[in-house]
């Protein structure tokens, strides 16, 4: 028979095991982690000054043109580039609308992303008609 300080120590050890589970599985994507992703918005060769890219936490998969269904955006400067930064790793969904001056033509389009942890990307997000 084992001694009664054995099974404390393996309960103890499996109490340890279940909360360090749980409490890594909290941390789901969005701010506050040390990954960022830039780039630029561009319609074929052309960059989308002044777009706004929205992007959408926990999805690889487009989740629409309805801007409320994102968790946060930015707008891009005059020469198209965008940032969102502090973001965990996982994955994510850009999605940018902006106007192509050339053609007098609002363009949008979207790019699904993955990040690792403590990693910057580039990434251009790809708009057309």
């Amino acid at each position: 028979m084992k001694p009664k300080h054995y099974f404390k120590k393996l309960n103890l050890i499996l109490i340890s095991v279940v909360v360090l589970t749980l409490s890594s599985a909290c941390h789901k994507e969005g701010i506050g982690g040390k990954s960022n992703v830039d780039g630029k918005v561009m319609h074929h060769e052309k960059p989308i000054g002044n777009a706004i890219v929205y992007i959408k936490y926990g999805v690889t998969e487009f989740p629409g043109t309805d801007v409320a269904n994102y968790d946060d955006h930015t707008s891009c400067d005059a020469n198209a580039k965008y940032e969102f930064t502090n973001l965990r790793k996982g994955d994510y969904y850009l999605y940018a609308v902006g106007l192509d001056d050339e053609i007098l033509s609002q363009v949008s389009g979207g790019i699904a992303i993955k990040l690792k942890y403590n990693r910057d990307i580039g990434t251009d997000v790809p708009v057309t008609e």
